[in-house]
């Protein structure tokens, strides 16, 4: 049995179309038919059902499925363990985020600590992130809310109070803070639904009585700020996403425990690379002032 067969049939296995994982895998119809073929000669079971080009794992193939999987990222894991050991001063990290309002000031910080490893991340929903991290496609993320799930590995590093932003000129500019009643009426800027900070919030206007009438809704929360100096609506901010230049008035809430948590996540079964790990270090530190 060679690599490249399990390789080869992952691949099928996960788009069940020969066509498809040809192009996928950039080889031949024809080539992918016989690598496929010699690995169930090899097994001694077929392992798809056929109709026309179109394949569908049966119940021998489901079952080698998982070993497969297992086999082939155990050594992904081996490789990249490698890699660590044998270049801790280089490395990549791939990182999501779903509160990214510290994000720049992180990163700095990091830099100053690792210059030479190369990063990439990602602002996505609550849902889309943990996608990636079972994949193994990020290595930590930056998250808000905090995630309870089997294989992933929640710390909480921050309770975040979300305040009411308002333009200056808006009837509550003078206020320090304000009962969520009295933005029943009042037009709202977000983020979409799934980002942690919308839904965390609408819920807690629900429990209140109305559902916050959103006029924008979008995927930067960065863009809020500008949106409310310009007058087009009222939005919850967290407060680590404060700037403090703006001409913006942030009003506590009133009453009610309106607090996100921002949470690091990395799945559990996974190796963590020395630079995921002093990722997290600073990502710690950088909070710990602000608790």
């Amino acid at each position: 049995m060679e690599l490249l067969q399990l390789q080869y049939f992952l691949v099928v296995a996960r788009l069940e179309h020969v066509t498809e994982a040809a192009r996928s895998l950039h080889v031949t119809q024809s080539s992918l038919s016989k690598t496929i073929g010699r690995l169930e000669e090899d097994l001694g079971v077929p392992l798809f059902d056929r109709v026309g080009r179109k394949l569908r794992l049966n119940e021998y193939g489901n079952k080698f499925l998982r070993r497969a999987e297992r086999a082939l990222f155990e050594l992904e894991q081996g490789k990249q363990e490698l890699r660590d050991l044998s270049s801790p001063e280089q490395g990549t990290l791939e990182l999501a985020v779903t509160a990214a309002s510290a994000l720049p000031h992180i990163l700095r910080e990091f830099r100053k600590k690792r210059p030479h490893v190369q990063f990439h991340v990602q602002m996505l929903a609550t849902q889309e992130m943990v996608k990636l991290l079972h994949q193994g496609d990020v290595d930590v993320c930056l998250s808000s809310p905090a995630v309870e799930e089997e294989d992933i590995e929640c710390q909480v590093v921050y309770n975040d109070p979300i305040l009411v932003a308002v333009p200056k000129g808006h009837r509550l500019a003078e206020r320090t803070s304000v009962s969520l009643t009295e933005l029943k009426d009042e037009a709202f800027v977000g983020v979409k639904r799934g980002y942690g900070t919308r839904d965390l919030a609408d819920r807690i206007c629900r429990s209140v009585g109305f559902e916050p009438k959103y006029v924008y809704e979008g995927d930067e929360p960065a863009r809020l700020s500008a949106l409310v100096e310009a007058e087009i609506g009222i939005a919850f901010i967290p407060s680590t996403a404060r700037n403090s230049r703006d001409p913006i008035q942030y009003l506590q809430v009133e009453n009610h425990e309106l607090v996100r948590e921002i949470a690091l996540l990395w799945h559990k079964s996974r190796y963590i690379s020395q630079t995921a790990l002093e990722f997290r270090e600073v990502v710690a530190d950088y909070f710990k002032p602000l608790t």
